[in-house]
């Protein structure tokens, strides 16, 4: 499989990575939005919100616990945004399950 986060997560490429474990892996954006702007991914290919099944779902709380870990770590106590994009129209740029964690700045909405 051709999937850049399948490689990040696997040592292949590097990354400025923030945590590991056996199912997740979290790195910082390489083109931040914000001054905290972390990736975090399952090790396990999927490939967006919308392939999420019973069989997978629990890497999936297993990703919120550790956003909810790294928040404490990044000092992020005011608040901070979770987004996963699903398909190309809401911007998914790789066809891998990933949430972006941001925050160290106040957030509006629409996203900007």
């Amino acid at each position: 499989m051709d999937c850049l986060f399948c490689k990040i997560a696997a040592g292949e490429i590097p990354s400025s990575k923030v945590y590991e474990d056996e199912l997740v892996y979290a790195f910082k954006d390489i083109e931040p939005q914000a001054p905290v702007h972390v990736l975090v991914i399952p090790k396990e290919h999927i490939q967006s919100a919308a392939a999420i099944t019973s069989e997978n779902s629990g890497v999936v709380a297993r990703i919120f616990e550790v956003i909810s870990k790294l928040a404490v770590e990044m000092g992020l106590d005011n608040g901070f945004r979770v987004v996963s994009n699903v398909g190309e129209s809401a911007g998914q740029s790789v066809r891998h399950l990933h949430f972006h964690v941001l925050g160290g700045r106040d957030m509006t909405w629409p996203p900007g």
